[in-house]
């Protein structure tokens, strides 16, 4: 997650997560007043969406479309940013098979993570916010990637002897989606309520 955290990031990309052709369904205005909607998640920072579709275009679970200021052929534009709590039955069942595709198609910014992640606070290192990492397997962590930077997922899982290190970001990554953790190290942290 980039540093500066009063900068406005945008999402130029998102994946659908479901395409609601009647709007929301707990949208209590009568059936010709409400818009067809898409709820998404973003590429880069994994916000969710609510976005407006273009009339007449149809969408497939999981496509991938541009949402940012070009390339925009199937959004008219983005709602609003929405919250774990307000996506769909069917949104959230699609949801970590889709963060885990973004994770796979981005490995080298994940095994960047891994060979650059530093200490968050004095007694805290970001590596620790991974499930399943304590102070063990992050010393051990520190180390190999000392002795060489970690090439891919196979080449940190072969080195560590763990199961699968994509699966721990996907699960932090969840975590952080779902506002479990006052730390954010992959998702765009949450708006401020006034």
């Amino acid at each position: 997650m980039p540093e500066d955290q009063t900068k406005r990031y945008y999402e130029d990309y998102a994946y659908v997560l479901d395409y609601l052709q009647f709007g929301h369904p707990k949208d209590i205005r009568p059936f010709y007043k409400r818009e067809p909607l898409v709820q998404a998640i973003g590429e880069n920072f994994f916000t969710l969406l609510e976005l407006v579709p273009i009339p007449g275009v149809t969408f497939s679970p999981k496509e991938r479309i541009a949402i940012g200021k070009f390339e925009r052929t199937k959004i008219s534009h983005v709602k609003r940013r929405i919250e774990y709590e307000d996506l769909t039955q069917t949104a959230k069942e699609e949801l970590e098979s889709i963060i885990e595709e973004i994770v796979s198609k981005n490995e080298a910014r994940f095994i960047n993570f891994f060979n650059n992640a530093g200490p968050i606070t004095t007694r805290m290192h970001s590596l620790e916010l991974l499930p399943g990492v304590g102070k063990k397997l992050m010393w051990q962590i520190i180390e190999e990637r000392k002795k060489s930077p970690f090439q891919n997922f196979e080449d940190f899982q072969k080195r560590l002897h763990i199961l699968d290190p994509k699966k721990m970001i996907v699960k932090r990554i969840l975590m952080e989606i779902k506002n479990e953790d006052k730390y954010y190290i992959f998702c765009k942290p949450p708006s401020k309520k006034e």
